[in-house]
């Protein structure tokens, strides 16, 4: 299954990103041709979602490595670790990002030890190929297991009704055909016939600007909410499931995702409404005990105090946590690439990521 929409792409030039701060107005690429470039579209959220953060990540270092001016293999282990820093101090939450660098570093050493008893030159181009090598696998990968997600996850939705998700968790937000809308348009495809309502997620409105334009471009009927609407629209009966992304998950299962999806699991729970989460096990983070140990995003206050620019509240104090952490107990079940998740999550998702290359931060 292929997505239409396409949010990052690998080219001779550098790497090329669709700048999802301008959509549904206007689909605009950039060309991104320096890693601190790749950097600074993460922290600006030109490119979002956790697992198109990561493939951004591993395209900004294969970047970096590639235009490094470096005669010796120290040289480039220097720069290396330069590029690194600067990639992982974009965004905070999204275990993706670490998970990425540290795949990148580990094929880095890999590949030094492979090519020991070569020349200099030799080696330093066995590097470069490396790592542009290992940031496409890293894609590609993502994309096989947004697909092996939405196989696994489809049967958990009804085969008619309505499914509420929230936030953005489809092709803009992980180069595939997405983790919770991949769930969905997979179990479109195989004959479901769905509703998707949307909230539009204040302040960012992603649910607003992406989700309700993927799902157009995909041809799924959807229905746009205000936030506001969520408990209503619970309570009525008329959902028949919840499926959400994720930006790290515990150990134990509690789950960081877009600020507001807390609220909608409680809601979810109140009303008896199944509460799923799709996320690769990249996300997976098995060196947090709990959701307590997650670190959340604080994003800038203007984000919420303007739209679009324009002022829409007082000069007055603002909080915006960019995520908040949605407890094991609320919920349903967690979709992976490996199969499903289910309570109690301290033996269920370990022994699904048992061969999963650890996480570095």
């Amino acid at each position: 299954m292929k997505s239409r929409v396409e949010p990052i792409r690998w080219t001779n030039e550098g790497v090329l990103v669709l700048d999802q701060r301008r959509l549904p107005a206007e689909v605009v690429y950039h060309q991104l041709h320096d890693y601190r470039e790749v950097a600074q579209a993460i922290r600006d959220m030109v490119i979002r979602g956790a697992p198109a953060i990561g493939v951004a990540a591993a395209m900004g270092v294969a970047l970096g490595i590639q235009q490094a001016q470096a005669a010796s293999i120290e040289e480039l282990r220097g720069h290396f670790k330069e590029v690194y820093r600067t990639l992982a101090a974009t965004r905070p939450t999204a275990v993706d990002l670490f998970w990425a660098l540290g795949r990148m570093q580990e094929r880095f050493e890999r590949t030094v030890g492979a090519c020991d008893g070569q020349p200099e030159t030799t080696r330093l181009a066995c590097l470069r190929e490396a790592m542009v090598a290992e940031a496409l696998a890293i894609h590609e990968e993502r994309r096989q297991a947004d697909e092996a997600i939405g196989r696994f996850g489809a049967p958990l939705l009804p085969s008619a009704g309505r499914v509420l998700t929230q936030c953005n968790a489809g092709a803009l937000a992980t180069g595939g055909i997405g983790t919770a809308l991949g769930v969905i348009r997979m179990a479109v495809a195989q004959g479901h016939r769905l509703e998707v309502l949307v909230p539009e997620t204040r302040p960012y409105l992603q649910g607003a600007r992406l989700t309700a334009w993927e799902l157009q471009q995909e041809g799924i009927p959807l229905l746009l909410i205000t936030d506001n609407m969520v408990g209503h629209f619970l309570k009525t009966g008329t959902v028949g499931a919840v499926v959400v992304g994720a930006d790290r998950i515990a150990r134990n299962g509690d789950t960081a995702n877009k600020i507001g999806t807390y609220g909608i699991a409680v809601l979810a729970r109140e009303h008896g409404v199944p509460f799923y989460v799709a996320a690769p096990l990249s996300t997976v983070d098995l060196t947090l005990s709990s959701g307590e140990e997650i670190p959340i995003e604080q994003r800038p206050g203007r984000e919420v105090t303007h739209l679009a620019g324009v002022p829409i509240a007082p000069d007055v104090p603002v909080a915006h946590p960019a995520f908040d952490v949605t407890p094991a107990r609320l919920i349903t079940a967690i979709i992976t690439e490996r199969g499903i998740a289910r309570p109690p999550y301290e033996e269920s998702l370990p022994r699904l990521a048992e061969a999963a290359p650890p996480v570095h931060s």
